[in-house]
């Protein structure tokens, strides 16, 4: 047990132990009580030689009924005191695990932010790779397999990525790093988001980031989908000539993040680490469950980061993305759910 847990734990133990002597103390009282009252009639039946022993018992039933107020008042204030101490010490717990789960939050978007940072730049500098440049603008087959042979080079040393494809102005994949395995040469991709907001770019500078979804040219697997156009000569300012997309092969890569999060280890089998998209939706899941069909409805109140108790007893920590350098994020939040200790 950690030790703000522990304060609160012994507070309530010591309320417990005193009520339990100020119980005995009150049981003591009653039975002297009795007793004085029993030597009082007994001082009575005596008549006149009994006067002074009714004058003792006489005391010692003041003496219990004064006890008897002193017990009262300390049961009183030390209950009070004692309350407000466990209802401290848990507030202060409450804080400490909403600080930490908030911050465990942030560190774990960070992560994120981090690795997508990478991928907004390895999109921009392939884009200008003069074999990809060179097979949309002489657009003959030799040109067109050598780009194909380029990005199969890239995929053997970038793992991360399921597949990249070239597109024409038209939106004709020419060219894809793993012809073998996927059939994306020779779609059309005109109507695809990646492909019509790159070739929107303004410059070789710009980029587009999507939210992870399941594409259905990549055995619907799970993608987080980075594009832009490819400009002539590779110019950031060069025409446009079509769009490069790659994709990101993001389940296994978030489910690292969320499993790599460091929580103690009698707290995982109660901790749900999740990356949640700015709709809500679940993208990423500790447990794996929810992934891309649930949505986690988070309260934020206008916080970038912060931590909250569900009715429950579960606690929230959250965190905005912060970005990372030319990467600003899509809105998206780290959150991890703690359910309380068991009884």
């Amino acid at each position: 047990m950690a030790e703000p847990e522990r304060i609160v734990t012994l507070s309530q133990n010591v309320g417990k132990i005193a009520a339990a002597k100020i119980g005995e103390i009150n049981k003591i009282t009653a039975s002297v009580k009795i007793l004085a009252l029993n030597a009082m009639i007994e001082a009575a039946r005596a008549g006149e030689a009994g006067r002074g022993f009714a004058v003792v018992a006489n005391e010692v039933k003041e003496v219990s009924a004064a006890v008897s107020r002193i017990s009262q008042a300390l049961s009183h204030d030390l209950a009070a005191a004692t309350d407000e101490l466990v209802t401290l010490g848990s507030r202060m717990v409450a804080n400490m695990r909403g600080q930490r789960l908030a911050d465990l939050s942030l560190a774990m978007i960070d992560v994120i932010d981090r690795n997508l940072y990478e991928r907004s730049c390895d999109v921009r500098w392939w884009a200008t790779d003069p074999a990809l440049v060179a097979a949309l603008e002489t657009a003959t087959p030799e040109a067109t397999a050598f780009a194909s042979r380029r990005l199969g080079v890239i995929l053997d040393a970038y793992t991360v990525y399921l597949d990249l494809w070239v597109a024409d102005a038209n939106g004709n994949v020419v060219a894809s790093g793993r012809p073998g395995r996927f059939r994306a040469m020779g779609a059309n991709v005109a109507g695809e988001s990646w492909f019509r907001q790159a070739m929107a770019t303004h410059s070789g500078n710009d980029y587009v980031a999507l939210d992870v979804a399941r594409n259905a040219m990549l055995d619907r697997r799970a993608i987080a989908t980075y594009a832009t156009a490819i400009r002539a000569n590779g110019q950031a300012d060069g025409k446009t000539l079509g769009a490069i997309g790659i994709f990101f092969d993001w389940e296994p890569q978030a489910k690292a993040v969320v499993d790599g999060v460091r929580v103690a280890p009698e707290e995982r089998a109660r901790t749900r680490c999740l990356l949640v998209d700015s709709r809500g939706r679940i993208i990423a899941a500790s447990e794996g469950r929810g992934v891309l069909e649930e949505t986690f409805e988070l309260k934020t109140e206008g916080k970038p980061s912060g931590a909250y108790q569900m009715p429950d007893g579960t606690m929230v920590g959250f965190a905005l993305t912060p970005g990372y350098e030319t990467y600003k994020g899509l809105g998206w939040y780290g959150v991890i759910l703690q359910a309380p200790l068991a009884e």
